[in-house]
């Protein structure tokens, strides 16, 4: 009885801190790094203008947070949008001798 357990944690030593992609700290640097440029750059004192300036860390926040199992929203957005975006039924004529003949053949 040959059976092979494999680790629910095994794609956990490829990421960055157990939980990133590269993609997603970048995203996550990018954000933060272009709201400290808007808040070094606009000077207020307005909450909804400092929510505003805070916007893009708290997207890029947002799009790496690690969901429950699952790896992240960002990846999870992915998957919803292809969904829904691709072709969903697929046809399948089966295997024809014939077919595979005539297009060697051409």
């Amino acid at each position: 009885m040959k059976n092979y357990l494999i680790p629910a944690n095994t794609k956990k030593s490829q990421l960055l801190l157990g939980f990133f992609t590269p993609l997603d700290l970048i995203i996550f640097a990018v954000g933060c790094v272009w709201t400290l440029i808007m808040l070094l750059i606009i000077k207020s004192t307005n909450i909804f203008a400092l929510i505003l300036l805070m916007l893009p860390a708290l997207v890029g926040t947002f799009l790496v947070m690690p969901v429950p199992h699952y790896h992240n929203v960002l990846q999870l957005l992915t998957n919803i949008f292809n969904f829904y975006t691709n072709r969903r039924r697929y046809y399948w004529k089966g295997w024809s001798m014939y077919e595979e003949f005539n297009s060697n053949s051409k």
